[in-house]
Parts: structure tokens; C-alpha cells; sequence
């Protein structure tokens, strides 16, 4: 009887572990099905939460986007929402510079000039004592998808106000390809295209004086290609009315100037970048009127009907720790000049009027150095040379014409101080060299100021 019993019982036990075991796996399963679910359901509630975040940042960009590109009527704009516009929320951007001088100079600088170099454009080195330096209202805009357009008003401290830029440029053309028309700063060169305020001294360099009365500026065209290489490769041609120095006023059809560049640029590693570049600008003047010195020391006014040739190579280096220019940074920058001009030289318009044959080779070189040692202090050294040349006024106006084969100099020093990228307080010292026998020791202490929009400066 009990041996039955034990074989029952060994029986059942061993029919009930197999369901057991199986109703285990099964509750095993069940709660893992469960928290899969769970993890679904949080992660596509994330998911749903991020979507929306998307949505919503897509739709504040689409808005911030039409606000840039689109040009809206003043009565549209008066129609529209009530909320008020904030920052550059609007079209077009408008930014204001303003800037000043204290100007302390060792000589006249009613009787500066550069000696053996004809004069040209705004190469003074301003008034002495304090004085407004030239303020400038920018405004510029996305036209629509294919035109960008930009003005740049320049308030001097005559109290006149001039057009320094306005032009309009596209955006669409592909390929690399960017046109520009109306009125611009020359491409050639590396200083030539940008601003007084992003310079990194008070004033131009002696060549820039010189060859260019202080800087070109042209009413035409302009084409421009970008290279679709890694190395920056870019080539630019223009064409254009002509009617500044070097150039004149021709009243004529057709183009009085024409400029061509191209620039070669790169990174060597994580600190260092450069960029390199060749131009050539070609100008006719036409009775372009200048007043000088004749050899008795006698103010006279002369005139010259030909034709101006310039060459120009620039290099840029520029050094970061690690490409990050905020605490430490260099930059070394320097341009060559190459000068010819020729044609019809008239002497002394108001009373003898004498006409001969004049030409001219010529040309001068600056290199500066600018460090930034900590952040928001910097210090620079620039030197300018030039080089007289060979000048040839003619048989009959060398009597009252000469070269002196002297060659102008100058020293620059300057250290500066920005509280952010929005302002900045500079001293300067030079010593210029620019008149034969005289050295004016100059001072100058600049503010530079810049209020609304502030776009990225050129390399």
C-alpha cells in the first residue's frame, strides 16, 4: 500500500513540475512584453515631443526668413500683426558707425603732401585737435531670391554727405558666380575693398595715398567666380565709369576704367590660414586737375590727359591657437605697388599753360603686423615706402617741373583697446617722412563706434 503511494506520488510530481515551469515562462514573458511596451510608448511620446519642438523652430525660422527676404509695402506692414519687432527683425538691416579723432601733428597739415608723387583723392592726415572723422549709415537688405542690395552713406566732418557704396548684387547665379552693379569699392588689392572703421589703423598706408587717393572706388560692374576647389581660388573682372583717382570725369560713352584680380587662399592646419593675390587696375583721366609745388616753391594748378597703369600683389597670414582668434591672435599683411602713367601734362593752367610729354614709373610697398596679446588688447606696427622712380615731365616743363628722386617714408605704431566687436578706442603714433626735409610726428587717438547690424568683416 504505501509503496503505491510513493509511486503515485512520484507520478504526479512529475506531470506537475513540466506545467509549472511553463506557467512560469509564461508570466516571465508577459512582463517583459510589458515593459517593451512601455519603452515604446515613453520613447514615441519623446519622439512626439521632439517633433513638435522641430515644428515649432521650423515654422520661427520660416517667419525669421520671410522678414529677411521679402520686401513688404509700408501699407502691408501697417496692416500686419501688432507685435512689436525686436533686434534686426525687420527689413532691411541698418547699422550706424560712428567714429571721432584728437589729432596732434608736429607739422601743418595744410601743406602735406607726398613729394614727387602727383596728388590725388583724401590724403591728408586730417585736422589737428579733436574732430569728427567720418560717420557711416549702412542699410542692406535680401531684395528677393535673386538680388541682394546694400547703401552706405558717409556723413563727413564737413558736415557733407556722399554715396560711398550702393549697389546690388545676386544670389542665384550658381556656379560660383556672383555679378555686382552701381557703386563699389574696387576688389583688387586686399585694404582697397574694406571700410575705414574694420581697418587696423587710423589711416591708409602711403601707396594706398599715393596710387589711389586713399581708395578706389568705381560706378560699374562687377563679375566674380569662386573655384569649386578646397583651396579658396577666386578670379574678378570689372568695368566701370573711371571718374576717381586715378581716373577722371571723360564725359564719354563706354568704360573709363577696368580692373582685374584673383586671389589664392588656404588653412595650413588648425592655427594658421593665408591669401594671396595679384590686380591690375587700368584708368584715362581726362583734364584731371591737381594742384602742386614748381620748383620756384610756387603753388601752381597743372592738368594731365593720358593713361594710368597699376599693379598690385597682396598677401594676408593670419595665426589663431587652435583657429580660435578670441584670446591670441597675429596677423601679418602687407601689399606691393607697381605704378606707370603717361600722356599730355599742361603746366600751369591759369597763366602760362605749357603742354609736354609726361610719364611716370613708380611704386611702394607697406607691411604691417597686428597681435593680439590677451583679449580686447592689441598692438601694430606698420611700415610705408615708396618709391620715387623715374619721372619725366617733358623738355618744357622740366624748367618749372623736377623729380628729386626722394623717397617717402613712414613709421606707424598703434596699440587698441575693444570692450567688444561693437567698439573700439585706438592710439596711434607715427612718424611721417612723406615731404623731403620735413618729419611730421603724428598722434592720433580714434573711437570707433558701430550701433545696429553689424555684419562679419572679410578675411
Amino acid at each position: 500500500m504505501f509503496r503505491r503511494n510513493i509511486i503515485a506520488s512520484g507520478i504526479a510530481l512529475m506531470l506537475g513540475a513540466p506545467l509549472s515551469a511553463l506557467a512560469a515562462d509564461n508570466a516571465e514573458i508577459l512582463q517583459i512584453r510589458n515593459e517593451i511596451e512601455s519603452m515604446k510608448q515613453s520613447y514615441e511620446a519623446r519622439i512626439k515631443a521632439l517633433e513638435q519642438r522641430l515644428q515649432r523652430a521650423e515654422s520661427v525660422a520660416a517667419k525669421a526668413d520671410i522678414h529677411s527676404t521679402q520686401a513688404e509695402p509700408a501699407a502691408e506692414q501697417a496692416t500686419a500683426s501688432k507685435v512689436p519687432t525686436v533686434g534686426n527683425a525687420f527689413n532691411p538691416a541698418i547699422s550706424l558707425i560712428l567714429s571721432g579723432t584728437y589729432t596732434n601733428l608736429s607739422q601743418d597739415p595744410a601743406d602735406y603732401r607726398i613729394t614727387d608723387f602727383i596728388p590725388g583723392g583724401e590724403i591728408e592726415p586730417g585736422s589737428r585737435g579733436f574732430s569728427l572723422a567720418e560717420s557711416e549709415l549702412i542699410v542692406s537688405a535680401n531684395i528677393d531670391p535673386n538680388f541682394y542690395g546694400y547703401l552706405t552713406l558717409a556723413l563727413s566732418p564737413e558736415n557733407t554727405l556722399g554715396v560711398e557704396e550702393a549697389a546690388i548684387q545676386t544670389t542665384t547665379l550658381g556656379h560660383g558666380l556672383t555679378a555686382k552693379a552701381g557703386r563699389f569699392y574696387s576688389g583688387i588689392g586686399y585694404l582697397n575693398e574694406q571700410h575705414p572703421h574694420s581697418w587696423d589703423f587710423v589711416d591708409a598706408p602711403l601707396a594706398y595715398k599715393a596710387f589711389l587717393g586713399r581708395q578706389y572706388g568705381n560706378d560699374g560692374m562687377q563679375l566674380k567666380w569662386i573655384a569649386p576647389t578646397d583651396t579658396f581660388l577666386e578670379f574678378g573682372a570689372e568695368a566701370g565709369r573711371g571718374s576717381n583717382f586715378p581716373g577722371s570725369e571723360r564725359n564719354k560713352n563706354g568704360v573709363g576704367s577696368y580692373a582685374l584680380f584673383a586671389h589664392l587662399g588656404d588653412d595650413v592646419g588648425t592655427d594658421h590660414s593665408w591669401r594671396a593675390g595679384i590686380s591690375y587696375l587700368h584708368n584715362t583721366a581726362k583734364e584731371r586737375t591737381y594742384d602742386d609745388l614748381d620748383n620756384a616753391g610756387n603753388m601752381v594748378s597743372n592738368t594731365l590727359d593720358g593713361n594710368s597703369k597699376l599693379w598690385l600683389a597682396d598677401f594676408v597670414w593670419k595665426w589663431a591657437p587652435n583657429g580660435n582668434p578670441a584670446y591670441r591672435n597675429f596677423k601679418l599683411q602687407g601689399e606691393y605697388f607697381r605704378h606707370q602713367e603717361s600722356g599730355d601734362l599742361t603746366f600751369d593752367t591759369a597763366n602760362l599753360a605749357s603742354i609736354d610729354r609726361y610719364s611716370a614709373t613708380q611704386s611702394g610697398w607697406y607691411l604691417q603686423g597686428v597681435y593680439q596679446f590677451m583679449p580686447h588688447w592689441r598692438v601694430g606696427l606698420r611700415a610705408d615706402r615708396l618709391d620715387s622712380g623715374t619721372v619725366d615731365y617733358g623738355v618744357s616743363n622740366s624748367v618749372n617741373l623736377s623729380g628729386s628722386a626722394y623717397n617717402p617714408s613712414r613709421n606707424s605704431l598703434m596699440v587698441d583697446y575693444s570692450s567688444s566687436e561693437y567698439s573700439r578706442v585706438r592710439l596711434q603714433l607715427a612718424q611721417d617722412k612723406s615731404r623731403e626735409g620735413v618729419t611730421d610726428n603724428q598722434v592720433f587717438l580714434q573711437y570707433i563706434m558701430s550701433l545696429g547690424a553689424h555684419g562679419a568683416h572679410k578675411f
